[in-house]
């Protein structure tokens, strides 16, 4: 049989997606977003504080996102806010982009074997848990399956310098994906790790000599070049489509073949 391809154009259209991490135009969550909405998907959009809402509006309104709602996933309430207001306006989720983490710098900075609890735990809170609550939140709004996306880096697996303590959170991170996506499967739910080369974001930002990093991965990387926000996009918004419905628990590189490096 000859696989018929959708019209990428409105491979999407109908279905419902909540895009979680955009700070400004140079967030991945930015280039996810644009890429599902390019093919039809309406969107609901959070951003983190007041402070960050003058850069995301902007954005959210580029998307004509109908929700558009604060998220920081340690004031307590407000992520079950915005799954609520979903419930009530949508009565469905088609798929899910949790795009967050962070580290308190003294916890990022420094060795893991020497990060205190509370840096350990605001760590793995914001950067682990939050997802796991999301996919909880997300569930029972997948009524007829859904596909819930996370953003992981190469360090989960390998030590990279200065990535630290966020290394042990991503590993975290992709073992929750595992376990979630064989828990939800029957479902029809299909969960995923997506893990970018080295790119600038503002996130990034917090990492001590990222641009060492990103030198390194351009030069030993087998495509010889650094990977876009657009690129991430659009390599996540095909997970989303029905053609990768039996795709589901791993971790998706978009590095230009640079994890294969030793």
């Amino acid at each position: 049989m000859i696989p018929v391809f959708p019209d990428t154009k409105v491979a999407l259209k109908g279905k419902k997606g909540l895009i979680v991490g955009i700070a400004n135009d140079q967030s991945i969550a930015w280039g996810c977003a644009r890429a599902f909405r390019a093919l039809g998907a309406e969107l609901a959009v959070t951003y983190l504080n007041e402070r960050a809402r003058k850069h995301v509006e902007p954005l959210a309104q580029a998307l004509e996102a109908p929700i558009f709602m604060p998220l920081d996933v340690m004031v307590e309430g407000q992520t079950e806010a915005v799954f609520e207001r979903i419930g009530k306006e949508w009565g469905q989720l088609d798929f899910m982009l949790h795009s967050i983490a962070f580290s308190p710098k003294e916890a990022l900075h420094g060795r893991v074997v020497d990060v205190g609890r509370d840096g350990f735990l605001k760590t793995m809170d914001v950067s682990c848990w939050s997802f796991m609550r999301m996919a909880h939140l997300a569930e029972p709004l997948m009524k007829n399956g859904g596909t819930m996306f996370t953003m992981t880096y190469y360090g989960s697996q390998m030590v990279v310098e200065n990535y630290n303590v966020m290394g042990v959170a991503k590993a975290a991170l992709e073992a929750a994906v595992r376990y979630i996506a064989a828990e939800l499967g029957p479902k029809g739910i299909r969960v995923h790790a997506i893990s970018p080369g080295p790119l600038a974001t503002r996130a990034a930002s917090g990492i001590p000599e990222f641009d060492e990093l990103m030198d390194k991965a351009q030069s030993k990387a087998p495509s010889r070049s650094l990977v876009s926000i657009d690129d991430v996009g659009n390599a996540t918004a095909f997970l989303a489509l029905d053609g990768a419905k039996l795709i589901t628990g791993g971790v998706l590189y978009i590095d230009g073949g640079y994890h294969i490096i030793d």
